[in-house]
């Protein structure tokens, strides 16, 4: 009896475990088809279509598990670049977490370019939400708990870090997931072996720094991609990060130099929420 029991308690363990183990979502061929078409259309740019060689946007959204029926959003797009892959495929189902508007003139002139890139190919994308997410202005509810299936975010985790609000961001990550859903994380790595600065002033965040962050937050991470690293990334440079392209932060000091290297070494996350 006591051996049947044993067994038994096992068995359920070992069920338990299968069912809290994070499991990797797989791009649909339908989503493929659309995410190659995005990436040849004419919503880019040539100089934006150039910088795929750096960050392998297919690879990247395949890794991660993409697919256009979830309910995506994309944290501090910027001027929109991953925006003309992404809304293409998503549509309506495409939210772009923002600056505030109101927060400075510089913060307005740029949502308010993004909002009219959005206007101008709105055939091509249909409706999708632009959304305030920021720390700074107390906005930190961007959509409903718990309605998306992805969360991506691309080189910003130093940004959070430097003004204190990382804690903060991953936490607005994991509430605004349903259960089970994903994390896509892409950062500027930085060395293992000098400790971390907590305010990443020069733009690159240790791996296991911000996995540990995730994990903070309740996250388990389900896999790491090696498709954006960069060997020749040396890390030391006098203006950091952005003194690699597409900053060129020195102007035209060893631009040749920069320029062979590339955009910078970058670590690839896939975290999960954990399914209920």
């Amino acid at each position: 009896m006591r051996n049947r029991l044993k067994h038994v308690l096992a068995g359920a363990m070992t069920a338990f475990a299968l069912l809290a183990a994070p499991t990797m979502a797989k791009m649909d061929t339908a989503t493929e088809t659309e995410l190659k078409k995005a990436l040849a259309g004419s919503q880019r740019s040539d100089a934006n279509k150039a910088r795929d060689q750096y960050r392998h946007p297919l690879e990247t959204l395949k890794f991660f598990g993409l697919n256009k029926d979830m309910k995506v959003m994309e944290v501090w797009p910027g001027a929109g670049w991953y925006t003309e892959v992404l809304a293409p495929v998503l549509k309506d189902n495409y939210t772009a977490a923002h600056f505030d508007p109101a927060r400075s003139e510089g913060a307005k002139k740029q949502v308010d370019a993004f909002k009219a890139d959005l206007d101008k190919n709105a055939a091509l994308y249909g409706k999708p939400t632009v959304a305030v997410l920021m720390q700074q202005t107390n906005q930190m509810t961007p959509v409903p708990a718990g309605s998306l299936d992805m969360v991506l975010t691309f080189r910003n985790i130093h940004n959070w870090m430097g003004s204190d609000s990382a804690e903060a961001m991953f936490k607005v990550f994991y509430d605004s997931l349903k259960p089970g859903g994903y994390l896509g994380v892409v950062e500027h790595r930085a060395k293992t072996d000098q400790p971390q600065d907590p305010k990443a002033t020069n733009g690159y965040v240790r791996e296991d720094y911000a996995q540990a962050m995730a994990e903070k937050a309740g996250f388990k991470l389900v896999a790491k991609s090696d498709v954006n690293n960069n060997a020749k990334d040396t890390k030391d440079y006098p203006k950091g990060v952005w003194t690699l392209p597409p900053n060129f932060r020195e102007g035209e000091v060893d631009k040749a130099k920069y320029t062979a290297i590339g955009e910078s070494d970058r670590f690839t996350h896939l975290y999960q929420k954990p399914a209920k």
